[in-house]
């Protein structure tokens, strides 16, 4: 049994330890490869991570979307220079909220993974020749869940976009309302929808992305609100999840079910469009949707 087993004082060098007799540095040739290499969640094959990078973080495989940041998504869609706006708003924890552990320490490690204040960015910039107003959301804060400074921070690029006749484009990505802040993250829904319909009366165009998931109360308000809804490949997209529906009504959901490509099917979006395409879909589309001159 002793074959299988090694103990790390066998090898110090490699271990951090003292160099070898000649006098060069054993650690210094050990090849790290952490990080270099990813499982893809589609096809299950193994990539190298340049390789994935250098794709949009899509995989050359088998074209499964990797979820992307809410920055790397402003540096995806707008031009250099663009502006950040609307930042510095943070939760004041209104419910003083505890579960497994408070709200206020998950914030915190949210706030310190991400270097964002909340789970959304706002940007002013260009879309190819056009000036818009671009708001993304970042899932790897609490999962992009909607609280009052994501649903406030929203609202001001729905404001912003209406006062500067700048059309709106809004990136999703969200597990839902935040229910850490109760009843106040419900309240987001109402708030941001109204703050749309102003949009929509002054016929200033809105756009959604739907990505990856995009469910709960950021679906059942803003997210289906768009004069046009465009999703990416593979995306889930709907309110409840598909085990809780199966649960629910007790059958068994089609194949792909909430699933972009299906939705699209069904007529709930209006394409879906990949990564790489996004960009040049998104300057077509607003080439068609003018803003109409103030009368």
């Amino acid at each position: 049994m002793s074959w299988f087993k090694r103990e790390d004082s066998e090898y110090p060098a490699a271990a951090g330890g003292s160099s070898s007799e000649n006098g060069s540095d054993a650690a210094g040739k050990t090849v790290r490869t952490e990080g270099l290499w990813m499982k893809c969640l589609g096809c299950r094959q193994t990539i190298f991570k340049a390789d994935l990078d250098a794709n949009l973080n899509v995989c050359p495989k088998c074209q499964h979307h990797f979820n992307i940041g809410a920055r790397q998504r402003i540096d995806l869609l707008l031009e250099p220079g663009y502006e950040l706006v609307d930042a510095g708003l943070r939760s004041t924890d209104p419910l003083n909220f505890v579960d497994v552990k408070p709200y206020k320490m998950r914030l915190n490690a949210a706030q310190e993974t991400t270097g964002l204040a909340d789970a959304i960015l706002n940007a002013v910039g260009l879309l190819g020749p056009h000036p818009v107003v671009l708001s993304a959301m970042e899932y790897r804060f609490i999962g992009g869940s909607m609280g009052a400074v994501v649903g406030e921070t929203i609202a001001r690029a729905v404001d912003r976009a209406r006062l500067g006749r700048k059309p709106l484009i809004v990136v999703a990505a969200s597990g839902g309302a935040r229910m850490m802040e109760g009843v106040v993250s419900l309240m987001q829904m109402a708030k941001i929808s109204t703050a749309l319909a102003q949009l929509d009366d002054a016929r200033v165009p809105y756009i959604c992305v739907l990505t990856d998931p995009t469910t709960g109360g950021v679906t059942a308000s803003f997210a289906m609100l768009g004069d046009l809804n465009i999703a990416e490949p593979g995306a889930l997209i709907g309110f409840a999840g598909p085990r809780v529906i199966e649960q629910t009504i007790r059958q068994k959901l089609p194949e792909g079910f909430q699933r972009s490509e299906f939705l699209v099917e069904k007529g709930f979006l209006d394409a879906v469009v990949p990564r790489r395409n996004l960009k040049s879909y998104l300057i077509r589309a607003l080439d068609f949707l003018q803003v109409p001159a103030v009368a």
